[in-house]
C-alpha cells in the first residue's frame, strides 16, 4: 500500500523573506493573491520534533497555482524543521505534501518502510494533523503527510476562490 496516494495537495517553500517570495512567485509565475497568516504559533502541547516536545513560531501564506496550494513558510522564532532547513540550505523548496485520511496509519506506514517522521503536530483543535517524515531518499528534503478536516477545508477553499 505505502504511506500515501495522494493527491499531492501542496508545494512548499522555505524563506527568510515571504514578502519578496510572494513578489517573485506573483509577478514571474502567475500566482493571483496570497493570504499571509503572521505568527502561527506551534506549542509544545501539539507539537513534536524527532519525538520531543517543540514550540515554534511561523509566517505562513498561502497561494494558489490552479488548484495546487502553494505554501510560504518563513521561521520567526524557536526549532523545527523549517528552521533546521533555513539555516543548513537557505530559502528554497521545502516540501510536498500528500493528503492521508489517517495520519497515524500513514506515519506507522513510514516508520515500518524506514521513512522516519521528524516533525508532528496538530492545529485547530485537531482540524488539521501533519507530520514531515524524511524525504532524502527521494531526493526531496521532506514530505509532508496531511489529514484536513472540513473547516480547514473551507479556509483552503475560500483562499482560492481569492
Amino acid at each position: 500500500m505505502g504511506i500515501a496516494r495522494g493527491p499531492v495537495i501542496q508545494v512548499a517553500w522555505v524563506t527568510d523573506d515571504i514578502g519578496a517570495t510572494e513578489r517573485l512567485l506573483s509577478e514571474q509565475f502567475g500566482v493571483g493573491s496570497w493570504t499571509r497568516i503572521d505568527d502561527v504559533v506551534f506549542g509544545r502541547e501539539t507539537t513534536t520534533l524527532r519525538g520531543e516536545p517543540v514550540e515554534l513560531t511561523l509566517h505562513v501564506s498561502l497561494g494558489y497555482a490552479g488548484d495546487l496550494q502553494l505554501e510560504l513558510i518563513e521561521p520567526v522564532s524557536g526549532g523545527g524543521i523549517h528552521r533546521e532547513f533555513l539555516d543548513a540550505h537557505g530559502p528554497g523548496l521545502h516540501h510536498v505534501c500528500f493528503a492521508v485520511d489517517d495520519l497515524d496509519a500513514a506515519c506507522g506506514a513510514a516508520e515500518a518502510a524506514g521513512v522516519p517522521v521528524l516533525m508532528r503536530g496538530s492545529m485547530m483543535d485537531g482540524e488539521i494533523e501533519f507530520a514531515y517524515v524524511d524525504g532524502s531518499a527521494g531526493g526531496a528534503p521532506y514530505v509532508e503527510l496531511a489529514r484536513i478536516g472540513p473547516r480547514m477545508q473551507a479556509f483552503y477553499d475560500a483562499v482560492r476562490a481569492g
